[in-house]
């Protein structure tokens, strides 16, 4: 079986190769705990992240911009954008949540064309938090799911916390699985081939 487009862009077997670490640059959590992007960067060395979700809701496309060409520059891993469609020219790829499916087209497999459209080849992430949403997403052009939330989590007011039974959830996709929710980098999840960490890479 030839590697899939993520694959080879990692360079990784995907069927063996599970809960690699997947950084979250969340830029308002960076100010809040004073950390700069070049630390973020040097934490992404330290702990061989695999793939980083740029995500921005403080500034505007510009300096955004201005952090993507940065964070692409010193790190050779696929920088994915967080919800902005208008400036993926600038990341590898982009993660949309179920609502951005919905912004576009109510029916999913005409959305997934527009956006494909959009981004061409790039990489295309969706959230899930159920059994339904997977089994839509197992129909559609994607190369990865996220799926959560894993636990309770302070960034996001959530009411489905999955705990252990992501693992079960994750063996439905016949795509990568993406654990979201307070996801520490340590964490064992079966099934999962990716743990989203976000605030998690700055506790030791």
């Amino acid at each position: 079986m030839n590697p899939t487009k993520l694959e080879r862009l990692l360079n990784i077997d995907l069927k063996v190769s599970f809960n690699n670490i997947y950084g979250l640059c969340d830029f308002e959590i960076l100010k809040r705990k004073n950390i700069s992007l070049n630390e973020f960067v040097k934490i992404c060395k330290d702990k061989n992240i695999k793939l980083v979700q740029y995500r921005d809701k403080i500034n505007n496309d510009n300096i955004q911009i201005e952090n993507l060409n940065f964070l692409k520059a010193k790190l050779n891993i696929p920088i994915i954008i967080n919800d902005k469609l208008n400036i993926i020219d600038y990341a590898d790829g982009i993660h949309l949540g179920q609502e951005d499916f919905h912004k576009i087209h109510k029916d999913k497999k005409i959305a997934i064309k527009l956006i494909r459209a959009k981004i061409k080849d790039k990489l295309l992430g969706l959230s899930t938090h159920n059994e339904v949403e997977i089994l839509e997403a197992n129909e559609l052009d994607l190369d990865m799911i996220g799926l959560g939330a894993y636990k309770a989590t302070k960034t996001k007011d959530v009411s489905y916390i999955l705990g252990d039974k992501i693992s079960y959830l994750a063996k439905i996709s016949k795509h990568p699985v993406c654990a979201i929710g307070s996801v520490k980098c340590d964490d064992n999840i079966k099934n999962v081939h990716f743990n989203v960490v976000g605030s998690g890479l700055y506790e030791d």
